[in-house]
């Protein structure tokens, strides 16, 4: 029996999606190995793992949701500004400063902002997915901590800082 469809048959794609997918999946774990990757994605099931929880981080996560942006003071606070604000104090020779660098500086660099801009907005998306994976991490290490903790039982928790139980967070 061959494992090819006749013509005209139906074609069962989630699972050819997923025989797509998995062969990529080998296919990069290969290639990262080959270029010398960590040696822990040898172990197949280690590489799942911790496509997973990246793969989790950058899907799944409303980047305006995150924790760490919140306590940073959020996007306005840290994120990329790409405008270009020009004042000057002043009174006299003000005016004259800002038409030369409107009118000749500023057209005369443009090149090297418009260059810049595109790696800056690339550096920030990468900033962003960091911060995502970081997140992510976080609450897995909360999960396990969690776990740990209740297998321990009541009598040797000393060691695993406890967890609050509603946020996933440590407690104080």
């Amino acid at each position: 029996m061959s494992d090819r469809a006749a013509p005209g048959d139906p074609v069962a794609v989630d699972r050819l999606m997923r025989e797509i997918e998995d062969q990529v999946r080998r296919d990069r774990r290969t290639r990262l190995l080959a270029r010398g990757g960590a040696p822990e994605y040898r172990d197949p099931a280690i590489y799942a793992a911790v496509e997973e929880v990246l793969r989790r981080a950058l899907d799944e996560r409303d980047h305006d949701t995150l924790l760490l942006p919140a306590m940073l003071g959020g996007e306005e606070e840290w994120g990329l500004r790409t405008h270009l604000e020009l004042a000057s104090h002043r009174t006299l020779l003000g005016p004259l400063i800002l038409f030369v660098k409107r009118r000749v500086l500023l057209p005369a660099t443009r090149w090297l902002y418009e260059y810049s801009l595109e790696n800056f907005r690339r550096q920030q998306r990468v900033n962003r997915l960091l911060v995502a994976f970081i997140e992510e991490l976080a609450i897995e290490n909360a999960r396990l901590r969690k776990a740990v903790a209740t297998l321990q039982g009541p009598g040797n928790a000393e060691s695993v800082p406890p967890v609050a139980e509603s946020s996933g967070q440590q407690a104080p």
